[in-house]
């Protein structure tokens, strides 16, 4: 399969990347400032989710597009255009995309009628523009007229450590282990997305969280 992955160098698209090529894929790794490939077997590419030309050429030959992109801290509104640039590409090219959001959208696991960005439990001040632009970059996709599109929301704690390539998949609503803690490594993100590419759910939107169960 050939897949484009935006945002390829950050912290999550570089394990995205990784993934994919451990499963015989061919990779376009797009990002602002690509880095040097050294022999792994993935292609790398400018992108710039600004400029439309520099995208769709990013989109040529692919079957699936991956967008993994976070804003630097204080342009984090600019995610909500940014999306919808991607999305404008994918629906040029008619590919499917798949969004790593964040978590800001889903619904309180003791509230469901408070989103966790309304959670001051979940979301200290200190992460709430973050939160707001995951908000904002769902409702890019609710409303863009290309329904191919499905929006992967990370548990409350996202951070790098051991792919175990075990998680447990929920919809929309945060996952949490009975201490309360929400959380998956992001290795393990790559895998349930790599899943997703593969064998494509029916949601539009959902969640995955590690899982306790030791690895076959």
């Amino acid at each position: 399969m050939n897949i484009t992955i935006i945002g390829a160098t950050g912290m999550v698209g570089s394990r995205l990347t990784a993934e994919a090529l451990s499963r015989g894929h061919r990779v376009v790794a797009g990002s602002r400032n690509p880095e040097p490939r050294h022999d792994d077997g993935a292609t790398s590419a400018r992108v710039d989710t600004s400029a439309q030309a520099s995208l769709e050429a990013a989109l040529l030959g692919t079957d699936v597009v991956i967008l993994s992109i976070r804003a630097a801290a204080g342009r984090e509104a600019g995610i909500a255009g940014a999306t919808t640039a991607a999305l404008d590409a994918a629906a040029a090219a008619d590919v499917p995309v798949l969004v790593i959001g964040g978590a800001g959208p889903l619904r309180s696991p003791h509230n469901p009628d408070l989103l966790v960005i309304d959670d001051p439990a979940r979301v200290p001040p200190a992460w709430r523009a973050v939160a707001h632009a995951s908000t904002d970059q769902l409702r890019a996709c609710t409303e863009h007229p290309n329904g191919r599109w499905t929006y992967l929301s990370p548990p409350a704690v996202l951070e790098p450590g051991t792919r175990t390539g075990r998680y447990r998949r929920g919809t929309t609503t945060l996952l949490t282990a009975p201490d309360g803690s929400s959380r998956i490594s992001v290795e393990d993100l790559a895998v349930a997305a790599l899943d997703e590419i593969e064998r494509p759910g029916t949601d539009t939107h959902f969640t995955v969280a590690e899982t306790a169960e030791t690895p076959a």
